[in-house]
């Protein structure tokens, strides 16, 4: 199947519009994504654009946009977030400004049209119809199954948060007036088209959120028109505004956005710093982090190192998993010891660090080896400012080069870890079995 990307702006929309599927609510299509690992499901998430041009041409650089003439990917992005989903959403309770917020750009300006307490929906419907008011879903992974996939894996990809909210407007309306963001975006349009203008920087990679007056952004540097199926990627402090085209049907979009403020692996580390760059993406990848992280720490007080891991462990996704989650979470299969042999689970869902530690009964004092975990994380919080627990283990700094040697194989024997006594050996296993990270092979 036919598939386009350029750099976005030279012109408008190109290319026949993607075939227009019907998908039962029931059952919605398989996914055109690679889920294997978080690599693939990037690579799948851009293409045809390959990782490394990416990075090394447009990320925190400039806007990208890729046209998909696929109607198998449309019927997917369809099938992310409905207009429909509403009414069954607000049957499980949900609330404005919490979880919803309904608005219009008008003269420039924002209005927001949101009514107290729980959402209903035919009022939700009655002003998206009468007022022509956007409907802004905030969070919506914490309900859709497919979205918490994909940015499950992207949080794994890129060691940092990853939130999304979904924007469904009707035709000839528009939800936000021009205005920048402070996180990198990547936009998914699902139903509809939607029309937008992105306009040179005012603030090149910005650190906050603002709204621009009309009369200070200029002429749009970029213009288009998305279609289902479609991927538009620009830098934090990019100058946007999109509306739906008057005569069509709504238009509803997904924008993902990740969230680089607390990152895993943005210090070189020479103790944790396990996961090797592979390729020159990755390798293009981390500069570009470790860039901004000494743009932000640059007379702040940002988080140290070992905390930003550690908030990131506390704070991102569970796992994706359709059983079960209680034997998600519990300890099962064979015990392991001495003559075991182990092999790390949920790798890309484990954090080690290095930190002091104080005893407040003894006052006693030193360096300790910090293993965080997500596995027990809620997905019903995620995103949304909630006081949030950590989950982990704690170990004596010798006990390091073991833990390394878990982490460096895919299996190992338990008698092999560096370790004095085989009581200690026992020990470690015995802690991250309990935690569900690893398990006898």
């Amino acid at each position: 199947m036919p598939k386009k990307a350029r750099p976005a702006g030279d012109g408008k929309e190109q290319g026949p519009a993607p075939k227009q599927v019907k998908v039962e609510a029931a059952c919605g299509p398989s996914s055109p994504l690679n889920f294997d690992s978080p690599s693939g499901l990037f690579e799948s998430f851009i293409s045809p654009i390959k990782t490394e041009t990416f990075f090394k041409e447009f990320w925190e650089q400039k806007p990208l946009l890729i046209q998909r003439d696929d109607p198998a990917l449309a019927t997917y992005y369809q099938s992310l977030f409905r207009l429909s989903d509403l009414k069954s959403l607000c049957s499980w309770g949900i609330y404005y400004g919490r979880d919803v917020n309904v608005c219009r750009c008008v003269h420039g300006k924002k209005k927001v049209l949101n009514k107290d307490g729980r959402v209903h929906f035919l009022q939700l419907r009655q002003d998206f119809d009468q007022k022509r008011a956007t409907i802004q879903f905030h969070q919506p992974q914490r309900f859709k199954d497919e979205l918490w996939r994909i940015q499950e894996k992207l949080e794994c990809y890129f060691g940092s948060l990853v939130g999304s909210n979904v924007y469904i407007t009707p035709a000839g309306a528009q939800g936000l007036p021009p205005h920048y963001d402070d996180v990198e975006v990547f936009i998914l349009q699902l139903e509809g088209e939607k029309h937008w203008r992105l306009y040179q920087p005012t603030v090149p990679l910005a650190r906050e959120y603002s709204v621009e007056a009309e009369d200070r952004i200029g002429r749009p540097t970029h213009e288009f028109t998305l279609k289902p199926g479609d991927l538009l990627y620009f830098p934090r402090g990019t100058i946007h505004q999109a509306d739906t085209p008057e005569g069509l049907a709504h238009s509803t979009h997904v924008t993902i956005s990740t969230y680089q403020t607390l990152l895993r692996a943005v210090v070189p580390d020479s103790l944790l710093c396990f996961q090797q760059a592979e390729s020159i993406a990755v390798a293009t990848r981390l500069s570009g982090f470790l860039r901004m992280l000494a743009d932000r720490l640059e007379g702040t007080k940002e988080l140290p190192s070992a905390d930003m891991k550690k908030d990131f462990a506390m704070n991102r996704l569970p796992p994706y998993y359709m059983g079960d989650r209680a034997k998600l979470v519990a300890p099962g299969g064979q015990l392991p010891g001495l003559d075991s042999t182990v092999r790390l689970q949920f790798r890309d869902h484990v954090v080690l660090t290095v930190g002091p530690y104080q005893d407040p009964s003894d006052e006693t004092r030193g360096e300790m080896v910090y293993v965080y975990h997500s596995l027990r994380n809620r997905r019903d919080t995620h995103m949304m400012g909630n006081e949030t627990e950590s989950y982990g283990l704690r170990f004596p700094l010798s006990y390091m080069d073991a833990l390394k040697q878990i982490w460096n194989s895919s299996a190992i024997s338990v008698k092999d870890l560096k370790l004095t006594t085989d009581e200690e050996k026992q020990n470690l296993v015995l802690s991250l079995w309990t935690e569900c990270l690893i398990q006898v092979v």
